[in-house]
């Protein structure tokens, strides 16, 4: 027994882990850094590795408040304060989840570990994707960088503003009306015990490094799909579609799923297509938020498969009719 006990022992000491190979891919690429840049030396390689880098360092940021704001609500915040302050009615829930996403700045990355641990202490699930949607879209950052690429277009942040507050509450209506929990992996759902006083900070650090580790690879999938989709998607498409309204609306709806940009830099990648009529442009920025690649792998690596190739389509139609609706509503068209 003493020396199964020994080889158990020496078998978890010599155990690989993650952190030992992300070290050793590091040294390997400091030590070859000059053999990687002649082998990678291609115009489209740059462009994708670009792209990589500049889609996880915007949503990084976010991606750990996100996180630390999970371990938080995990910690600190006992589940019969999150039911006192939520309406019981699911209806009226959503609509003041909803209101909440103006308050929290982030993005979408950072809503998805948020909305989980909601889900863990005992939030309705239509309350907390109506949190996931709202908040990564009207917080005061995304609608001050919104007026700052559009100067002299207020009528854009109040379109923007109103297009996603909507996508984000008739997602969670349509949830509270047909959702079904056994489309949410169990351990989304799993109900956490309040935490006594003196495991709070283990209990913080602890949820905040599983979030960060969980969401952080899907991240990085996610940004790997939108490097690769921006290298194959060619800048003299969009001239063509200047004149064509409705086309104009389909590609960019597309192109905000596929590009998978952050919400606070989304409104300037947006201005800078000036052959594009603004109502496009609007659903560009409507549509990012709710639902992109990155985005779905996030849900899919959170909430499991089952819920996100049903929820992503869903929003995806309805977050692209809001927008729209409030383009024509304001007078973009």
């Amino acid at each position: 027994m003493n020396i199964v006990s020994d080889n158990a022992r020496r078998t978890r000491r010599f155990r690989v882990s993650s952190v030992e190979v992300l070290c050793a891919i590091l040294l390997v690429a400091i030590l070859a850094q000059g053999w990687l840049q002649q082998v990678f030396d291609v115009p489209a390689l740059r462009t994708g590795s670009t792209v990589f880098v500049a889609v996880c360092v915007q949503a990084l940021p976010f991606l750990v408040l996100g996180v630390l704001i999970s371990g938080a609500i995990a910690a600190f915040v006992p589940a019969r304060v999150l039911e006192k302050v939520l309406p019981r009615r699911a209806g009226a829930a959503v609509g003041v989840a909803g209101l909440a996403g103006v308050a929290l700045p982030g993005c979408e990355c950072a809503s998805v570990p948020v909305a989980r641990r909601l889900m863990g202490q005992g939030v309705a699930p239509a309350a907390a994707l109506t949190f996931l949607l709202a908040a990564p879209a009207v917080n005061p950052v995304v609608l001050v960088a919104t007026a700052v690429a559009f100067p002299g277009k207020p009528e854009m942040v109040l379109a923007r503003f109103a297009g996603s507050l909507a996508t984000a509450m008739v997602m969670g209506w349509l949830w509270a009306r047909w959702g079904k929990l056994e489309w949410i992996t169990e351990r989304a759902l799993r109900r956490l015990p309040d935490v006594a006083g003196g495991q709070r900070w283990r209990v913080f650090a602890e949820t905040a490094r599983t979030d960060l580790v969980e969401a952080g690879g899907f991240l990085v999938l996610g940004a790997l799909i939108s490097s690769a989709l921006n290298v194959l998607v060619p800048a003299r498409w969009f001239g063509v579609l200047g004149d064509q309204l409705v086309l104009g609306i389909v590609v960019m709806a597309v192109l905000a799923v596929v590009l998978a940009l952050c919400s606070e830099a989304d409104a300037f990648v947006a201005a800078s297509l000036t052959a594009l009529p603004l109502l496009p442009k609007l659903v560009f920025l409507v549509v990012g938020p709710a639902v992109d690649v990155k985005l779905f792998a996030l849900q899919a690596g959170t909430f499991g498969k089952s819920f996100a190739v049903r929820f992503a389509p869903v929003t995806f139609v309805v977050a692209a009719a809001c927008a729209v609706a409030a383009g024509l509503v304001v007078g973009l068209a």
